[in-house]
């Protein structure tokens, strides 16, 4: 038996919230005791439909008001996921919080302020960090395989207008975001967590051409990085094509891209070399580790351990997603972190 039983509302009863509630469900250590949604009878739905035992709601607030309750799931659309936390945070609950974690960069300071003020634990839905892919690259360039890094990039090509499961609020800037904030933010995130230095200057482009989104369907960003390495994120929404996550890391001893490896590392070697892996090819969540991600939200519980990537270290990768609609709109460079 688990030490603790970790209580969880899930906030936002979707196809996301579904993926981490197949994860809940398989831990002994963690239990779904409140369901909130916008309405009663959808919360109710999800309930029913996953058989589950527990209160739901339409107000947040009335969960919170719940002394057990632990952890609060923010699934919600992008708009909510900042209000949403900030209660939730000074209600004294440990927060997971889906990818963006807001879309704009008062709501990200406010964020940022009630986690640490409140002393929460967070983490953000930033699940390629569990990638075996990803794992493998950061572990040979922490290892010197690469040598010192040159150059990463990494692109988040995704034909997301016009398809069945594209929602009304993904198309605003109001309430989806940006191109990076909707889903590029995973290659951003990426990218970070690969070089494993802080990006101190974005310069971007972007641009659209169906019209169906409120904002540039793409976006194209220059990143500088402390060391002086440089990189690169691209992200497309209107692109007629099937989904693709391309990463490539180019060092002084060898060079990744994407499940191929050329360098040093094996005497004779003169090519790429393809390994199996798990690649993060798919943009169905069901496909996404959400089971790494919460199994070291619990462990960081447990051991009272910052998990990664929490509030504060996912803000790093929203500022660089704010800072490239900037450059992109003002066409000029921009220095992070954001005055």
């Amino acid at each position: 038996m688990p030490e603790r039983v970790w209580s969880v509302a899930v906030v936002g009863p979707g196809w996301v919230a579904g993926a981490y509630l197949d994860v809940f469900r398989k831990r002994d250590d963690v239990r779904v005791t409140h369901v909130v949604g916008s309405t009663v009878a959808g919360a109710r739905a999800f309930v029913e439909a996953n058989r589950l035992d527990c209160a739901v709601h339409d107000k947040l607030d009335e969960a919170l008001a719940d002394q057990s309750l632990d952890i609060v799931g923010i699934f919600t659309p992008h708009h909510l996921h900042a209000p949403q936390a900030i209660a939730a945070a000074r209600a004294g609950k440990h927060l997971i919080v889906e990818k963006p974690l807001c879309l704009t960069l008062a709501d990200l300071r406010a964020m940022r302020a009630a986690a640490k003020d409140a002393g929460v634990k967070s983490i953000s839905g930033f699940v390629l960090r569990w990638n075996p892919l990803l794992n493998i690259i950061r572990q040979n360039i922490t290892a010197g395989t690469l040598g010192d890094v040159i150059f990463a990039e990494v692109d988040y090509l995704h034909g997301l207008v016009g398809k069945p499961y594209t929602k009304p609020w993904h198309c605003s800037r109001q309430t989806g975001g940006t191109s990076l904030l909707l889903g590029g933010c995973h290659a951003v995130d990426a990218i970070r967590y690969l070089v494993g230095q802080p990006v101190v200057e974005v310069s971007a482009v972007s641009t659209g051409r169906t019209g169906v989104l409120e904002y540039p369907s793409t976006e194209i960003a220059l990143l500088k990085f402390a060391d002086g390495s440089a990189g690169k994120v691209s992200c497309c929404l209107e692109c007629n094509m099937p989904y693709v996550f391309n990463v490539e890391v180019f060092g002084t001893k060898g060079c990744f891209r994407n499940n191929q490896f050329a360098g040093e590392l094996f005497k004779g070697q003169t090519g790429f070399a393809s390994f199996p892996t798990i690649m993060p090819d798919s943009a169905d969540v069901t496909h996404h580790p959400f089971a790494g991600e919460v199994a070291l939200f619990i462990d960081g519980l447990n051991a009272d351990r910052r998990p990664l990537p929490d509030i504060e270290d996912a803000a790093e990768t929203i500022e660089i997603c704010l800072a490239a609609e900037m450059s992109a709109r003002q066409g000029r460079p921009v220095a992070l972190p954001l005055a």
